[in-house]
């Protein structure tokens, strides 16, 4: 039985987010967010969270076992990014990009779906 949990817009870029999910990708969840409490990323917050909130979408399941729980699936993809301007001297322009990404998580407890 699967559990999962999504963050839209996260304000955080995708390839930061990935390096963390790799951290936690496959492992039981226990595991997971002692290696997430301890990880100094950005993006480690924002998973973790996300993380207990699919633990917490799976004790919401009767048919679950939540000792057996690991990570199936990490999913980190792009979200819309929002441009501005910043202005310098001599008529010049800066673009700036502010990324944002999409996170999936699903929780797995081995058994047969």
């Amino acid at each position: 039985m699967q559990a999962r949990a999504v963050a839209r817009y996260v304000p955080l870029a995708a390839r930061k987010a990935n390096i963390v999910a790799a951290l936690v990708r496959n492992k039981k969840v226990e595991n997971a967010l002692e290696v997430l409490k301890f990880t100094n990323k950005a993006g480690a917050t924002f998973i973790e969270k996300l993380m207990r909130s699919a633990l917490a979408n799976a004790n919401q399941m009767p048919d679950i076992n939540i000792d057996n729980l690991y990570v199936k699936e990490i999913h980190v993809g792009n979200g819309p990014i929002r441009y501005w301007a910043r202005y310098r001297g001599r008529l010049h322009v800066n673009r700036i990009r502010r990324r944002r990404c999409h996170i999936k998580i699903i929780l797995d407890d081995g058994g047969a779906d």
